[in-house]
């Protein structure tokens, strides 16, 4: 799925996977088209769909293109493999329950875009990059506290909303130097991967397996160990490769839109409302997130009815102090609109989770995730299969193959269930399409945060991957 001798080994081992002889029907009832020509063109459109999102950089081709016609294509062929056998509505269930998993996904995201995309509109990444110029520090200070924040925030923010919002900062801070906006960004998605494994609502696969009552909230904390080793690791190792220097740019002071920081201000009380849906209510977190956006939407009523008002009274401030440049730009104030923020959301990014998620999950039907699961957990001990797991996360998305997981429901302890918890979020960061927070930021430092740009330090990415666990194996040893 990608350069070097990763992608072939993990596709040989993919397709060593799927080919292999299935059984003859599933627990659910489900056709088993794993043995089937209909089944091998699926496997087959996917891998080219996969290639040319690979490929994405020099075909100038966006990323989602690909994947919305094969998850139309995959689904068609399981349509059709259906009725042929008189079962015209199981494949039409079976979309709807993945589209809706999609749809929780993509308002989720949505939401996290517009916020990000209205507080860099009023310029709060603008005053935060001239603060940090203004403090004097350097680029591997920058390139450390945006790991640390990004490590420490996600598992309340999320990682997907933590790594855009740092993102944004590194990209506001170093314009221009595109190595280092690079490095950076690939710490903060590995920081902000890690940082949401150790906690129900820093990734989607936790919070599945939260949901599904399998680890008690507490217990997820028994994961921060060794989610700071694995982010910890690759950090220090691409630290030495960072100069020494300051960024460039003067050290004027940025002033913050009007309600630049109501709105800061509101992104948190989304969030917390998104925590409160699913911690008190047992709602889905969408929900909170959703009653996040009608925040924002109130707030922007409230900005364009008293605009004229706060204008003719910085106008008058102006005036008297004979400022003439805060004339002109006062002129040209206009007022703000959410949906203006909303039409900026990465729409390729969310149209790319669409098709990946739909692919994977018209896969799924056809039982190829349930055959690599239980083909792992009946070959191999447990702990080897979580491993390599988290690694093939990386490759076909984490969130399927956490699915896949509970559905099979294997047989394990409390430490194997928080060793493919830790695997699968942290497994996703060995490839800049492994993650969500890693496709996101993709797309936001479009050209600068590239797959292959990430694909060089997917060996010192594994290091920390690898030591992860084994301090997953060490400290929590009394769980296994």
């Amino acid at each position: 799925m990608h350069g070097s001798l990763l992608r072939p080994t993990l596709l040989l081992l993919l397709t060593s996977l799927f080919f292999t002889t299935p059984a003859l029907a599933s627990a659910t009832g489900q056709i088993d088209l794993t043995d089937s020509g209909i089944g091998y063109l699926a496997l087959v459109i996917f891998v080219l769909a996969y290639s040319l999102v690979i490929l994405e950089e020099k075909l100038h081709m966006r990323k989602s293109k690909p994947v919305l016609v094969a998850a139309g294509i995959i689904w068609a062929l399981a349509g059709w493999a259906y009725i042929q056998q008189g079962l015209t509505h199981d494949a039409e269930h079976a979309f709807k329950a993945t589209l809706l998993e999609f749809a929780e996904l993509m308002l989720f995201l949505l939401v996290a875009m517009t916020y990000i995309n209205t507080l860099e509109e009023r310029r709060v990444f603008d005053a935060l990059r001239s603060w940090m110029i203004r403090k004097g520090f350097d680029y591997r200070k920058l390139f450390w506290l945006t790991g640390f924040l990004a490590f420490f925030i996600s598992p309340i923010a999320d990682n997907l909303t933590t790594a855009l919002l740092m993102c944004a900062v590194v990209m506001k801070v170093a314009e221009g130097d595109n190595k280092f906006i690079n490095l950076s960004c690939i710490n903060i998605v590995v920081a902000a991967n890690a940082g949401g494994a150790f906690s129900p609502f820093g990734d989607i696969t936790t919070l599945m397996v939260w949901q599904a009552g399998i680890i008690p909230f507490q217990d997820f904390f028994s994961l921060l160990v060794p989610s700071l080793v694995n982010f910890l690791i690759p950090a220090l190792v691409m630290s030495f490769f960072i100069k020494n220097q300051k960024p460039h740019g003067d050290a004027e002071v940025i002033e913050m839109k009007r309600g630049a920081k109501r709105f800061t201000l509101l992104f948190l009380l989304s969030i917390a409302s998104a925590v409160s849906c699913h911690t008190f209510l047992h709602l889905p977190p969408v929900l909170g997130m959703m009653a996040g956006l009608g925040y924002l939407q109130f707030f922007g009523y409230y900005l364009r009815m008293t605009l004229p008002k706060s204008l003719e009274k910085k106008r008058m401030q102006a005036e008297q102090e004979g400022n003439e440049e805060k004339l002109r730009y006062l002129g040209s104030v206009v007022p703000f609109d959410v949906f203006n923020r909303v039409a900026r959301a990465e729409w390729d990014t969310l149209l790319f989770f669409y098709g990946v998620i739909m692919c994977v999950g018209g896969l799924g039907f056809m039982g190829y995730l349930a055959m690599m699961s239980d083909l792992l957990y009946t070959q191999w001990d447990p702990t080897s299969a979580n491993v390599m797991l988290g690694i093939i996360s990386a490759v076909i998305d984490n969130i399927p193959v956490m699915f896949a997981v509970l559905t099979m429901d294997p047989q394990m302890s409390q430490g194997q269930w928080l060793l493919i918890t830790l695997t699968a979020g942290v497994g996703g960061s060995l490839l800049s399409v492994g993650s969500a927070a890693g496709v996101a930021v993709m797309g936001q430092a479009r050209g600068v945060y590239t797959f292959f740009g990430h694909l060089k330090w997917t060996p010192v990415i594994f290091l920390g991957y690898a030591a992860s666990v084994w301090v997953h194996l060490w400290i929590n040893e009394g769980l296994f």
